[in-house]
């Protein structure tokens, strides 16, 4: 059985590209102190499997004994290796039938979908979230996709089997907005990662999830 979200999902993912004041373990661990449901480790430019998965093992240590979930992005490999939680996919990424073979029925896995199309098709995938964006665009990569908006987003909830994680430049203002759309939570990178106090950022996102519900979307 896999394992299932608990409602108001808030995910964090780490990245030391766009901001140099703190490293990937600081960041988890002020998320996870701010009240973050999973941190993601994102690292593009890690530059070797093995930096990768030091930094892994160092942030499953830093988590242990708190709720905080720790996710891989991209990579099944690291992720087992460091004993994190599970991944999160791109498109690019190993199938999601292989990853949840490899990574067992408990771990957590979601991929991401950049439309609707991909989303459903996602959907009938072994995953256990959807990460569907950019809902308001991103300046977290080179070449953004457009933004999706709330009406797209509301549309792939209501079409989609999976719960959806809202990602693509959420702040606090916008969280009851994606969680009345239908979202289960939201991912973030900007809105924590690149202020000056992370665990306030954190806690400030936690505070605007706990003054809403998410909206039970039909299809």
């Amino acid at each position: 059985m896999m394992p299932a979200l608990k409602m108001a999902q808030l995910h964090v993912i780490t990245d030391e590209t766009i901001q140099d004041r703190f490293s990937h373990l600081e960041l988890a661990r002020l998320a996870a102190e701010g009240g973050a449901d999973a941190v993601q480790l994102r690292d593009k430019s890690a530059g070797s499997s093995r930096r990768l998965v030091e930094t892994a093992k160092a942030i499953a240590r830093a988590l242990k004994g708190s709720e905080t979930r720790l996710l891989v992005n991209d990579r099944v490999d690291v992720a087992m290796a460091a004993g994190a939680h599970g991944v999160h996919l791109g498109e690019d990424d190993v199938e999601p039938g292989i990853a949840r073979r490899l990574l067992g029925p408990n771990a957590l896995i979601g991929a991401t979908a950049h439309g609707l199309e991909e989303a459903l098709r996602l959907a009938e995938e072994p995953v256990d979230y959807l990460g569907v964006g950019p809902v308001y665009g991103t300046g977290s990569k080179a070449d953004p996709l457009p933004a999706l908006g709330l009406s797209a987003l509301h549309r792939i909830i209501r079409a989609a089997a999976k719960p959806v994680i809202a990602i693509g430049n959420i702040t606090p203002d916008r969280v009851e907005e994606v969680m009345e759309a239908g979202a289960r939570g939201v991912a973030v990178i900007a809105a924590v990662v690149c202020q000056p106090d992370p665990l306030e950022a954190t806690r400030r996102l936690r505070e605007a999830m706990m003054r809403c519900r998410p909206t039970r979307v039909e299809g």
